[in-house]
């Protein structure tokens, strides 16, 4: 499936959407080049998910992993670009963020550890500055019913 987002609030729109749908043991898988909507879809989604319109997100770039506590449970924002290989996913609590919900930018890092299952989403530009493509895979299609927003 492939949405349009025409602006910052339709990114964050989508976001919300998305995390009302998300539950414990769910992954999605945020890919696309820098400055491509990837931080701005997660701090929104982290945001609705601790239904707190104001809670710091900052990005995980330099600590690679920032934990959340949510209403739904616990919450991992990962960040690997500067991740040395899958191999270090195990000192960053990989295996108990499996068990909560994680954010994942840059999931192409940790090659077949990536749990299955993921809702992959690839950040695309759109026709204006502020707008984006953004293509959805891994779901089943009744999940990603009513996403446009």
């Amino acid at each position: 499936m492939q949405i349009r987002l025409d602006d910052q609030l339709a990114t964050e729109t989508l976001a919300a959407l998305i995390a009302d749908r998300c539950a414990p043991g769910d992954c999605l898988a945020l890919s696309g080049g820098l400055g491509a909507g990837k931080s701005t879809f997660s701090r929104a989604f982290l945001r609705h998910l601790a239904r707190d319109p104001q809670m710091e997100v900052p990005s995980p770039s330099f600590a690679l992993v920032q934990p959340y506590e949510t209403p739904k449970g616990a919450a991992y924002h990962y960040d690997l670009w500067r991740l040395d290989g899958p191999d270090a996913l195990h000192e960053l609590a990989w295996d108990e963020a499996c068990e909560g919900i994680m954010l994942v930018e840059w999931p192409e890092r940790a090659e077949d550890l990536l749990p299955e299952g993921a809702l992959h989403l690839t950040f695309s530009p759109g026709k204006t500055e502020d707008a984006r493509l953004v293509d959805l895979t891994g779901w089943p299609d009744g999940r990603l019913t009513g996403l446009k927003p």
